[in-house]
């Protein structure tokens, strides 16, 4: 072989791995990409954390959205496709994502100190991002008694049309069991049993031919909107957002609400780990998510933040005494335990 043969080989070989080292470091070096639940309360987010963000650090990021599940960043981090960086969680997929090792340690020391959050709000895999309640949605433009609670969302008597549920046994077992008669502090203690799990879907089979299934939280103020729906369950500050953004009328009714937390977390392997620690920093402070209050009405985590608050918007969130009276802390323990045997026998009822 001739020396330029041989110098072209060289010089080939060498730009096809100086082009694999850019394309890898390319990669690397993709903006950060924070991953959120869409609809207005990530409209909400945009305005109070992601713009305010990039302006305040420089650093680019983009936002995406998603409807949860577990699988979805097993599929990634397994894969090595991480494409995202924060991601906010319900509190199942935090606890098994930090057993299953799916997520960066939290190091505290960068986003303030755990002194800084509610003591429920501080996970080693995850620190929390708001305190949001289920609970029961109407128009009251076209029910004008309002309903009082979960019994009324299943009397089709006294409040004929359809109802919405979140698609799968969390939630909608406890809801079934409250509306025949279970009080919302023995609601775990009795779906722990079989009988109680029976008399949970027993409750069910009343409104079945009737039920209309969401699966995104942007989906309940829609169905109710459009009238399709005289009531559903939904998060409670997607009420508040419609009735202030889109000038709606719509009810809640927080008895017998369902509330929990959702973390941020840090997907393992992420190439922005760094940079992901300060939007949680900035996302973490007091005066940032008291901004979010503000404008949707959900808690959070920040010991502080309900002191940038006025009482009018204090009184409005999931966790202010009132709000609290009647509502029932969802059993994460539970779940965790039950979530495959419960959603294995939802899926056939649901078929049947």
């Amino acid at each position: 072989m001739g020396t330029m043969s041989r110098l072209s080989i060289t010089l080939g070989f060498a730009a096809t791995l100086t082009a694999g080292i850019a394309l890898a470091s390319a990669a690397q070096a993709r903006d950060l990409t924070v991953v959120s639940w869409g609809g207005a309360y990530q409209d909400i987010q945009k305005k109070v954390y992601f713009e305010p963000f990039k302006k305040a650090t420089g650093i680019p990021m983009n936002d995406e959205s998603w409807d949860g599940g577990i699988g979805v960043l097993r599929a990634k981090v397994e894969g090595g496709a991480v494409t995202w960086d924060v991601i906010e969680v319900e509190s199942e997929e935090l606890a098994l994502g930090c057993d299953e090792g799916l997520f960066e340690k939290i190091n505290y020391s960068s986003i303030g100190g755990e002194a800084a959050y509610l003591p429920a709000a501080v996970s080693p895999c995850g620190v929390g991002a708001i305190v949001y309640d289920y609970v029961l949605g109407y128009d009251r433009d076209k029910l004008k008694d309002a309903p009082k609670g979960w019994a009324d969302f299943f009397d089709l008597k006294k409040y004929p049309g359809k109802r919405s549920l979140r698609q799968g046994p969390k939630t909608t077992l406890e809801i079934a069991l409250m509306a025949d008669g279970v009080a919302p502090k023995d609601v775990y203690k009795v779906l722990a049993t079989d009988a109680g799990v029976d008399r949970a879907f027993k409750k069910l089979d009343t409104i079945k031919s009737g039920i209309v299934w969401w699966k995104a939280g942007a989906q309940p103020p829609q169905l109710l909107a459009s009238g399709e729906v005289a009531m559903t369950s939904v998060y409670n500050g997607r009420i508040d957002a419609a009735n202030k953004n889109e000038k709606k009328n719509f009810g809640m009714v927080w008895n017998g609400a369902l509330y929990t937390f959702d973390s941020w977390v840090i997907l393992k392997g992420s190439p922005n780990k760094d940079v992901a620690f300060k939007f949680l920093d900035f996302a973490g402070k007091a005066d940032n998510q008291a901004r979010l209050s503000e404008n949707i009405a959900y808690g959070t985590s920040n010991k502080d933040a309900p002191t940038h608050l006025s009482k009018a918007v204090l009184e409005n969130l999931p966790t202010s005494e009132d709000n609290m009276k009647n509502a029932v802390q969802i059993d994460t323990s539970f779940w965790l335990e039950n979530i495959d045997r419960l959603t294995e026998r939802f899926n056939k009822w649901a078929a049947k």
